[in-house]
């Protein structure tokens, strides 16, 4: 046996009121991946551009819902957000690297928006100079 198998899913469960996909994997693990996450590190090529450095930084993602989830083929699914996304291929290696990678991914995308002088309620919008980005609730 060359590679290890990844694991693979025994439930998944859009919780549109958390806002989170919770998938179970077949070795154990349980996870709530949060939409936004899942948005904010899409796979596709519109987030992710066609090279390191060419990434779109996501903004104004925290209410994002999943309206559908498409499965694709026996590997993966593919979200259709609210926002009108529907292009990234999730696949079950990639959701569990979602799940268990969480928090430094929470913490890369705060220093990504950071060095980007960038909010994370901000709409995603053509670049313009000043405007406003106080709306917390």
């Amino acid at each position: 046996m060359s590679s290890p198998r990844a694991p693979q899913p025994t439930s998944i469960t859009v919780h549109q009121a958390s806002r989170a996909l919770e998938v179970g994997f077949d070795d154990g693990a349980r996870f709530r991946i949060p939409f936004e996450l899942m948005r904010v590190y899409s796979p596709s090529a519109e987030v992710q551009g066609h090279g390191p450095g060419q990434e779109t930084l996501q903004t104004g993602k925290r209410e994002v819902l999943i309206e559908a989830l498409e499965p694709v083929g026996h590997y993966g699914v593919r979200p259709s957000f609210s926002d009108g996304h529907d292009s990234g291929i999730y696949t079950w290696e990639y959701l569990y690297r979602l799940g268990a990678d969480e928090t430094a991914l929470w913490e890369d995308y705060q220093q990504r928006l950071a060095a980007a002088g960038a909010d994370r309620d901000a709409p995603m919008a053509p670049k313009r100079a000043g405007g406003c980005a106080s709306h917390h609730s």
